[in-house]
């Protein structure tokens, strides 16, 4: 990884080339084992599960619910996808250790090497259920957590972490105007980057009962999450982040001297960027807004119950309701098609953005963070909008439809939202549809990538991502518990 960095920075390649697969090959420096078959030497694939012996973390638990659930799925192709997707992060990404005297895990997307707080929060969610079975997984979890309250210690406002501060900063972010200090991979200020952590911890404590993580340190963390918050929601001034990157792409920098564009006050919690790590137009982005909402009541549940702390619950639930009232009567718009749907975003002047990104929070994906209900009519409104012509990002082509963004361009869709489009689904037919796409997707990989054109496959990004990797091994054991006569449809 150290060689396709350094490739990177002397050869003028940005993060966005080095992620379409111009140097994917290198990826395969980053660990010890084989993970990749080159189709050619530009075209690396991740094609199955490392060696026993190679793989960075192994549960009991998890091995044996694949077994059991891939005997279950009809369709061969489907089946294996599934044993190679759900392990992917404990496979490949995962770095258990002991810092302080506390367990310690350092998680990485995949082909890069820094850890991102959306990613490896996302990565380690479809495990908690197996972490009463399996106390060994409970402790690399909880180590997440502590590492997680470390990285937010050392800047709230970051998104991605190096293992450690003497680390070599990703070559895309070195010249970065702003307060970048050792051991921050990248600094993009992301709501959600602060979300993620609540989410995965909440779920933790409500998978295991087990309170040891929420020490001093984690509350600290947690009570800088509300201060970060509050300093976003610009009531008398910008705060105090700032970001401006040297880059031919809009999308990699903020306006306005790195502040960002302008918006009311109006009580929602600006965000500079995307979960895609793409700059908002407006920078009231609803779902992430929605999404904070959630955390806070979260927290507030944490800070009641484990510190036995109702000042700080409370100061929780205040904020909770003020961005919450600030969504109902501004993040709100009505369409001429669609009716009354979420803003993707907006400003608080009158301006909005109608989309959705593949990324979550995204609005299609709010059911799946537990963000909306299912049948909610404010939900399937906005779902049936951002999965229609009226999305400048939803792409349907003769592989598959879905939803894009600007972050790999035009044409390309995100597996992802096929995954949160089957997770919100209300019928059979559309499900299998998302299954048959996903499984057909995979350009003989089996291994969910990034983005893939609407209509070649094999034209993908990211061959090792394990985010997606998760998030398909979560649907089919979703679908395993709900729908499992939908796992028994020959899907050809």
């Amino acid at each position: 990884m150290e060689e396709r960095k350094n490739a990177a920075a002397s050869s003028g390649i940005t993060r966005r080339d080095l992620l379409r697969g111009g140097l994917a090959v290198g990826a395969a420096s980053v660990t010890s084992h084989s993970l990749f078959a080159a189709q050619d030497s530009a075209s690396p694939v991740l094609h199955e599960r490392p060696a026993v012996a190679d793989r960075r973390f192994r549960s009991t638990a998890v091995e044996e619910t694949i077994a059991q659930v891939k005997a279950q799925i009809a369709d061969p192709q489907l089946a294996v996808m599934f044993e190679n997707c759900l392990p992917n992060t404990l496979d490949t990404t995962v770095s258990p250790d002991v810092f302080g005297g506390k367990p310690d895990t350092f998680v990485i997307t995949g082909d890069i090497d820094a850890m991102w707080m959306r990613d490896s929060s996302a990565q380690m969610w479809p495990y908690l259920q197996f972490c009463k079975q399996d106390p060994h997984l409970a402790d690399l979890i909880e180590g997440m957590m502590h590492r997680h309250a470390r990285c937010i210690a050392l800047d709230p406002y970051a998104n991605a972490f190096l293992r450690s501060p003497s680390e070599t900063p990703l070559s895309w972010s070195v010249h970065d105007d702003t307060e970048m200090k050792p051991g921050v991979g990248e600094r993009k200020w992301e709501v959600d980057s602060l979300c993620y952590p609540i989410r995965l911890a909440h779920g933790y404590w409500q998978a295991t009962g087990n309170v040891r993580p929420f020490d001093a340190e984690w509350k600290q963390a947690a009570q800088s999450i509300v201060k970060t918050f509050r300093e976003q929601q610009r009531k008398a001034d910008h705060g105090p982040y700032h970001f401006q990157r040297a880059s031919p792409t809009p999308t990699e920098t903020l306006a306005l001297g790195g502040y960002g564009n302008p918006a009311l006050p109006v009580g929602m919690i600006f965000s500079m960027f995307r979960p895609s790590d793409d700059a908002c137009i407006y920078p009231l982005f609803v779902p992430a807004n929605l999404f904070a909402v959630q955390s806070l009541q979260q927290l507030a549940s944490i800070a009641d119950q484990v510190y036995h702390d109702p000042a700080f619950a409370q100061e929780c639930h205040q904020l909770a309701s003020e961005v919450s009232a600030a969504l109902e009567r501004y993040g709100r718009v009505r369409h001429g098609d669609h009716g009354t749907i979420w803003a993707y975003e907006v400003d608080g002047y009158g301006g909005t953005s109608l989309m959705d990104d593949a990324n979550a929070p995204g609005i299609l994906s709010l059911v799946y963070l537990g963000c909306s209900e299912r049948n909610d009519p404010l939900y399937r409104a906005s779902r049936s909008f951002v999965l229609s012509k009226g999305n400048p990002y939803f792409f349907a082509g003769t592989a598959a439809e879905g939803i894009g963004g600007p972050h790999q361009g035009l044409d390309y869709i995100w597996p992802m939202s096929i995954v949160f489009r089957a997770f919100s689904s209300t019928s059979d037919a559309e499900t299998l549809q998302c299954l048959r796409w996903l499984r057909n997707t995979t350009a003989g990989t089996n291994f969910m990538h990034e983005s893939f054109h609407k209509d070649d496959p094999a034209k993908y990004t990211r061959p090792w991502f394990a985010w997606a990797n998760g998030l398909f091994g979560e649907l089919i054991l979703h679908l395993a518990k709900t729908s499992p006569a939908l796992l028994r449809q020959n899907l050809s």
